[in-house]
């Protein structure tokens, strides 16, 4: 444990009782802002083991930050903002395309060869290497991106600040998450997996395989799925009624990219399209 991790537990401990004025606090906590800015440190990742890792202090120090901080106005053009948080700068350095529109919270990181469409980054969040951020989608608090993901119009990624050691939305790398989908409240989709417009994924929702008809998880799409949404038919002493689930409906195999219109033509016999 390094002496920033333990100073930031010690500080946590006393966040009812933090305010602007607690300047040794906010030097540190300020600190644990810029490496998670600058990719130096991060909220959570995926261990050997296959496992999210969540790093419980390095949230800790983004509660802190909102109780060490003060509302601060800030005008861009005809545009005021209130809000105790700044956004990330010196996109060019980064190697980051950002189209107007598009705001990333300074705590966030985003990998060289990101694109920003006119969409939404919040802090502690990571996107990985050349990744696409298209028009409309957002990407919460603590939420894992992986390298070359595609989260296309309007998806949501859900974000997750407390409890501390809740575990944040994971995408991993080669994922594509089709238009308006929900991805929320610690779910997981695996590498190199797709899941069809509108899709709903969260931890209690069941992820089912087409081919056996069993439960495989629940908020979790495994690597290489091409996953929908569905329903299943679930009888109450009120009546018969239809549950949300999420329908895997092909298994690709390991390392195989995505062909644009076979994924097409196979989302559209399910009735889904990207």
């Amino acid at each position: 444990m390094s002496d920033l991790e333990t100073r930031i537990g010690q500080w946590y401990e006393q966040i009812a009782d933090m305010g602007p004025e607690n300047l040794e606090a906010r030097r540190d906590v300020e600190l644990v802002i810029t490496k998670l800015d600058d990719g130096q440190l991060r909220v959570a990742e995926i261990d050997g083991a296959g496992d999210v890792i969540v790093n419980e202090w390095v949230k800790q120090a983004i509660l802190l930050l909102f109780r060490l901080r003060g509302l601060e106005r800030v005008e861009v053009g005809p545009f005021e903002f209130l809000d105790k948080l700044d956004l990330k700068r010196d996109y060019e350095r980064r190697g980051v395309r950002v189209v107007p529109g598009a705001s990333a919270r300074r705590g966030s990181f985003l990998s060289p060869g990101v694109i920003l469409m006119p969409s939404y980054v919040n802090i502690g969040a990571w996107v990985g290497r050349n990744s696409m951020v298209d028009t409309w989608a957002t990407v919460g608090s603590c939420a894992q991106i992986g390298a070359n993901v595609h989260l296309a119009g309007g998806v949501g990624i859900g974000g997750v600040l407390e409890p501390a050691n809740a575990v944040p939305v994971v995408i991993e790398d080669d994922a594509f998450i089709g238009s308006r989908c929900m991805v929320v409240e610690g779910a997981r989709v695996g590498r190199g997996s797709i899941l069809g417009a509108g899709t709903i994924l969260n931890p209690s929702i069941p992820v089912i395989d087409a081919a056996t008809g069993e439960e495989v998880s629940r908020g979790y799409v495994p690597d290489y799925c091409v996953a929908v949404s569905a329903s299943r038919r679930r009888e109450f002493v009120g009546g018969e009624f239809f549950l949300p689930c999420v329908l895997i409906i092909r298994r690709m195999s390991e390392g195989e990219r995505h062909n644009k219109v076979a994924l097409n033509a196979l989302l559209r016999e399910h009735g889904v399209s990207t």
